[in-house]
């Protein structure tokens, strides 16, 4: 059976994994650019943006695994965009411009489910309003065969591992405190008795935590 995945997820030293106060011009709250200034430098980072040059070291070398294998994300409605409840504008097709990096379905959890909208480069974004089993299910059905990637933001991450799902886990603990935000680990206690983890550190001052199911 294909594996679920989360790929590059950056915490805090207080285990916050955004901000507190999303909005338009803030998509990750009060930390900015802080949680993944380690991301924005590499050469990964740079080829999703159609752009030349950036970091080959420990960041990139983890960072680039994450599309490998990968047939379908999952995301939560956080992370597709800003904003709550019904949805006011459904002209809005993420933070990602035409041709998302994803390449694949996308299948974003709200409560408040609208059409599929399908963007440049094969990504073609699903609103579901499903329990992190079914979304699974269905995620699975348009992988054909490959992985399925948990891309955030913490609720999604943490709805998942809850329910036991995740196979591959790859932390980033950013060194900044920021106080208030999300947090990733709440109600988790004992997760990391289910999982092999291993610690990298980076120059750049973060440490990859991979926890993978034996």
């Amino acid at each position: 059976m294909s594996l679920v995945r989360v790929h590059n997820f950056s915490i805090s030293l207080d285990g916050y994994g955004t901000g507190e106060g999303q909005s338009l011009d803030a998509p990750f709250g009060h930390a900015g650019g802080r949680l993944h200034s380690w991301f924005f430098g590499t050469r990964t980072f740079r080829r999703m943006q159609g752009e030349e040059g950036g970091s080959t070291g420990v960041d990139d070398a983890i960072a680039r695994t994450w599309a490998d294998g990968i047939g379908a994300e999952i995301m939560g409605r956080n992370k597709f965009g800003p904003q709550r409840g019904p949805w006011q504008d459904e002209d809005w097709r993420g933070w990602w411009g035409p041709n998302p990096p994803f390449h694949t379905p996308v299948f974003v959890l709200t409560h408040h489910p609208r059409p599929s909208v399908e963007m440049d480069g094969g990504t073609v974004f699903h609103f579901l309003d499903a329990s992190p089993e079914e979304a699974l299910r269905r995620a699975r059905e348009a992988a054909g065969g490959l992985d399925v990637r948990i891309g955030g933001g913490p609720s999604s991450v943490r709805a998942f591992l809850a329910a036991d799902l995740v196979d591959h886990l790859h932390v980033v603990v950013v060194p900044v405190l920021l106080g208030r935000g999300e947090r990733l680990w709440d109600g988790l206690e004992g997760l990391e008795q289910r999982f092999r983890t291993e610690a990298v550190s980076s120059p750049s001052g973060v440490t990859h935590l991979t926890f993978t199911r034996p």
